[in-house]
């Protein structure tokens, strides 16, 4: 799998940027999220690099067949019924695992959105997950990551600091009038 996810980005022109991070726990921000594309192209990136990213997904995808696939390719089944606290389940499954790059758009949805999410902060915070700032620059046509951010324990002031951090970078997405890293 991992030569045909590098035969499709190389045939596609994308770059991958950085290989597989480090950090046995980690979570990967995955900026700008505006297309459905951004999972493709992040898939095929850590695939390629040899990692396995996981996303969550809501449980009522994992049905036969489709369950089985989500599964091979790093997804995590989700309850998200009322009265469940999804960053509870994730926080729990990180911990029970020796091995977890959990990828997470603090966006929280591909539509245009000034106000993101904290979770991945709560998630870092109570596994001692590394964060990496990832991102799928469809400009440049580059996915990765390039560096770490240390968190602090103010997540409003985090999620400013890494908002800098990507208007710095000039980041494209698919649909770049879906994005903004503005405050």
């Amino acid at each position: 799998m991992k030569l045909i996810c590098k035969f499709l980005m190389k045939l596609w022109g994308w770059k991958a940027v950085n290989g597989v991070m480090p950090h046995k726990k980690a979570i990967i921000i995955g900026v700008p999220h505006t297309s459905a594309w951004d999972f493709v192209i992040s898939y095929l990136y850590y695939t390629a690099v040899g990692g396995v990213a996981n996303v969550v997904i809501k449980k009522e995808f994992f049905v036969w067949p489709l369950g089985y696939f989500l599964r091979k390719m790093g997804a995590i089944p989700i309850d998200r019924s009322k009265g469940t606290s999804v960053v509870k389940q994730i926080i729990n499954e990180m911990n029970s695992r020796e091995v977890m790059h959990l990828a997470i758009t603090p966006e929280g949805t591909r539509q245009l959105n000034k106000r993101w999410k904290a979770g991945f902060h709560t998630i870092a915070k109570a596994t001692g997950a590394t964060v990496y700032l990832g991102f799928f620059d469809f400009g440049r046509k580059q996915v990765g990551w390039i560096e770490t951010m240390d968190l602090s324990d103010d997540s409003q002031e985090d999620i400013k600091r890494m908002k800098a951090y990507y208007r710095e970078r000039g980041v494209i997405g698919k649909n770049p009038a879906l994005f903004t890293a503005e405050e």
